[in-house]
């Protein structure tokens, strides 16, 4: 299994990026180039300025939006497919201060006052629970955040904030069960290796409802698309909350907190909220809520044309146009695709369905001659449907606006 220290992660890293782009801020006009035509249609003018390609250990090359912490993003080209292999996956961090793992030393804690049964568990223990696989769309709430318009601050996600795959692990739930979780426990909180550089930076703690943390699809899973975690997706475990946004997908999970109160700090309020009653969210997180604010929750339904790019020249006749589309666990009730502007619709096939948290691919046949538009619209099983027009909130949430391109013969 992989073990990678804080000292050899910043080394290994340090050399692929140096060997890449010859440091963060130093690459040639061809790597600039190169970046800058990876970005979403959208995203502020400034970004091709100091983007560029980057590859961490075990990845592909990324779109290095920030080196720390680590945030990069898919290109378009690595999500034509239902699941997303390993290296392709999207890295998203909070906190620069990258743990040490050690599978051998390694320990989830697992207490609070919810529980009667404080313990510790291994990996070898985890391992040894029964064990479960669930295919799951794991997307930054930040995804598209880039295209919001204005713009807002924070990182400049375009699409490629997200990846899906197979994960196997042990139910959540089980684990409580083991530590004797209370029935007054409204929220299990939790807490990963990774830390703040600095004392004044708060720690990146979350929490989820009790009745999410019981959900038979909330795993803590220690493989991904069936090999062991990569570091930089959560090894050596990670939390897995399906439909959920992946703020609460908690890497390198070193504890759990059954809680009988609502878990404070910076990262639960005020970050990761969104104004109440602005999306049609029905999973709530009650004991998190006030007046105006609450928290983020469920993806909404959106999709993303991933076979053209917008502008993409194509041979006259027959084109077909594919991509994914994905909800909060309700699943993908149809696709339609509009070459008029949205005046009329027409549905397109759908590809195999992996499970209701899955990316669910679609096609559908243009004719292109001269130029094409194409906009595409998902609707999932209880009706909800994309939007025309940004719901804009300050934070850059949830963006499922309709994506349109255009395609030239």
């Amino acid at each position: 299994m992989l073990a990678i220290s804080r000292r050899g992660f910043l080394g290994t890293a340090a050399a692929a990026g140096a060997a890449l782009i010859g440091g963060f801020g130093r690459f040639t006009e061809a790597q600039a180039a190169s970046a800058a035509a990876q970005l979403s249609p959208g995203v502020p003018d400034g970004i091709a300025s100091y983007v560029q390609m980057g590859t961490l250990p075990g990845k592909q090359p990324l779109i290095q939006l920030a080196d720390r912490p680590p945030n990069y993003e898919s290109p378009l080209e690595y999500l034509q497919t239902p699941i997303t292999p390993n290296d392709k996956f999207f890295v998203r961090y909070h906190l620069a201060d990258i743990p040490e793992i050690k599978a051998a030393d390694y320990k989830i804690k697992i207490d609070g006052d919810g529980a009667t049964t404080p313990m510790e568990l291994t990996l070898d223990d985890l391992k040894k629970m029964p064990a479960v696989e669930i295919v799951a769309v794991n997307q930054c709430s930040g995804n598209r955040r880039g295209l919001s318009n204005p713009h807002v601050p924070g990182v400049e996600w375009g699409y490629g904030a997200m990846g899906c795959a197979k994960w196997k692990g042990a139910r959540l739930k089980d684990i409580l069960a083991k530590a004797g979780i209370k029935k007054e426990a409204i929220e299990v909180a939790f807490n990963g290796a990774d830390g703040p550089v600095v004392d004044k930076t708060p720690d990146f703690i979350k929490s989820i409802p009790a009745w999410k943390a019981m959900d038979e699809n909330t795993i803590i899973a220690y493989e991904m698309n069936g090999q062991p975690l990569p570091h930089f997706n959560g090894f050596p475990a990670r939390l897995v909350v399906p439909g959920w946004t992946g703020t609460y997908w908690m890497k390198h999970l070193i504890h759990v907190e059954a809680r009988t109160t609502p878990q404070g700090g910076f990262w639960m309020k005020p970050a990761y909220r969104v104004p109440v009653g602005l999306f049609p969210l029905r999973d709530r997180f009650v004991t998190q809520e006030d007046a105006t604010s609450t928290p983020i929750t469920e993806m909404v339904v959106n999709s993303l044309i991933t076979s053209h790019r917008d502008g993409a020249k194509v041979k006259a006749g027959k084109v077909t146009v594919a991509g994914l589309a994905w909800d909060g666990g309700y699943g993908i009730g149809k696709v339609e695709v509009s070459t008029d502007g949205g005046k009329t619709w027409s549905s397109a096939k759908l590809g195999e369905d992996l499970g209701k948290f899955a990316f669910r691919p679609w096609s559908f046949d243009v004719q292109v001659k001269g130029k094409a538009t194409v906009m595409v619209n998902a609707t999932n099983a209880i009706g909800q449907t994309q939007v025309t027009k940004l719901l804009f909130n300050g934070a850059g949430y949830h963006n499922n606006v309709m994506q349109s391109i255009t395609l030239t013969a």
